[in-house]
C-alpha cells in the first residue's frame, strides 16, 4: 500500500483528501504545518501533497527542507496562479502544482501518474556514461567528472527523458507533460527555466543538450 503525506493548514482539506485517498487504497498521513510535515517523514511517504500558503513556514521552505531527507514526488497545492510562483515551486524541489479549487479526479490522476513514474524509475537499473557525465537511473543521480551535479528531481527527470531518447527532438510542452506525469496544458516557460539550470550544472566543458530553435530540445551527449 502506497503511503501519502498530506500537509495543509486547513482541517477540511486534510480530512477531504485523507478520506478520498484512503477510498483509493492509499495509506494517508496528515500534517497541519511545516514542523509536523518534517515529523511525518518518519513514515517514509511515497508521495507528499504540500500546501504552499501555510503560517510560520510556507510550502516552498518546507519543500526545501524535506528534500534534504526524501526523494519522493512532492505535489504543491495552492491558490497561487502566477507563473513566478510555479517557477519558485519547481526551484524549491517540487514536482507538480495543483491549483485550488481542484477536482478530486484531477488530484487522483496526478497522484497515480507520479507514483507510476516512480515505479518505472525503480525498475530501471541502467547507468549512462558519456565522457565527463555519468547518470545513474536507479539511483537518480547525475555525476559530472565524478562529482554530484546537484540536479533536482524534475531536472533529473528531464535529463533522463532526453538521454533515453537521444537525438529525438522534444517540444517544450511535451517535455512538461511527460516529466510532470500528467497530460495537461504544457508550460514552456517552466521547461526553459529547468533546462537553463541543467545546463549551468552539467554543460561545463561539453554541451549535452541542444536547442532546436522554434521546437524544443534534444540530447546530443
Amino acid at each position: 500500500m502506497k503511503k501519502i503525506l498530506v500537509v495543509d493548514d486547513e482541517a477540511g482539506i486534510r480530512s477531504l483528501l485523507k478520506e478520498f485517498l484512503e477510498m483509493e487504497n492509499y495509506l494517508v498521513y496528515t500534517a497541519k504545518n511545516g514542523m509536523e510535515a518534517m515529523e511525518g517523514l518518519k513514515y517514509q511517504p511515497d508521495l507528499i501533497i504540500l500546501d504552499v500558503n501555510m503560517p510560520d513556514m510556507d510550502g516552498f521552505t518546507v519543500c526545501e527542507k524535506i528534500r534534504d531527507y526524501v526523494g519522493c514526488p512532492i505535489l504543491f497545492l495552492t491558490a497561487r496562479t502566477q507563473e513566478q510562483d510555479r517557477v519558485n515551486g519547481f526551484k524549491s524541489g517540487g514536482d507538480d502544482y495543483i491549483v485550488k479549487p481542484f477536482s478530486m479526479d484531477e488530484m487522483l490522476a496526478r497522484v497515480q501518474a507520479h507514483l507510476r513514474r516512480e515505479e518505472r524509475k525503480t525498475s530501471n537499473g541502467n547507468v549512462y556514461i558519456s565522457r565527463d557525465l555519468t547518470v545513474d537511473f536507479s539511483g537518480h543521480q547525475v555525476l559530472l567528472e565524478g562529482k554530484d551535479a546537484g540536479l533536482t528531481r524534475t531536472e533529473f527527470s528531464i535529463v533522463e527523458l532526453l538521454i533515453t531518447h537521444s537525438g529525438q527532438v522534444f517540444e517544450k510542452e511535451h517535455i512538461y507533460e511527460l516529466v510532470r506525469g500528467y497530460e495537461g496544458e504544457g508550460d514552456a516557460s517552466i521547461i526553459a527555466e529547468h533546462v537553463r539550470r541543467i545546463r549551468q550544472k552539467i554543460d561545463k566543458k561539453i554541451k549535452h543538450i541542444e536547442t532546436v530553435w522554434g521546437v524544443g530540445y534534444k540530447w546530443i551527449g
